[in-house]
């Protein structure tokens, strides 16, 4: 993977989300420019140990901040650049944020999209047909 700077306007979200899923799965330090809730632009490198979806639908990372030092949440749609670095994490995952809760979990296509069927819908029961 190349280290240089990748901005997110010149490219998919599904290429972005791919490349920050393929850092986390190699366990690769990213730093991303983020524009904040306040609207202000900010520089972190950061080690991606989770990629959740929001009620909303929207996705966010759960990674480990380098700057602060602690577990931090960041939305993949306020992420303008980011760089996939070489060095692996290096920062240690507090026990109590290194547990997903199972609710999460989905080991298949199928299963992940039961899941988000579910949250959205939890009133129908959903059955996959292959």
């Amino acid at each position: 993977m190349s280290n240089s700077m990748k901005i997110t306007a010149g490219q998919t979200s599904a290429r972005t989300l791919a490349d920050l899923i393929r850092a986390m799965d190699g366990q690769r330090a990213v730093t991303i420019t983020y524009v904040d809730g306040k609207g202000e632009e900010t520089v972190r490198t950061i080690e991606i140990h989770n990629v959740l979806t929001t009620s909303k639908g929207g996705i966010i990372l759960r990674a480990m901040c380098r700057t602060r030092g602690e577990m931090r949440t960041f939305s993949v749609e306020q992420v303008t650049a980011y760089t996939v670095h070489r060095i692996r994490f290096v920062l240690p995952v507090p026990a109590e944020k290194a547990e997903v809760p199972a609710a999460h979990l989905a080991c298949t296509v199928d299963e992940m999209v039961d899941m988000e069927l579910e949250r959205d819908y939890p009133e129908r029961s959903w059955v996959l047909v292959a």
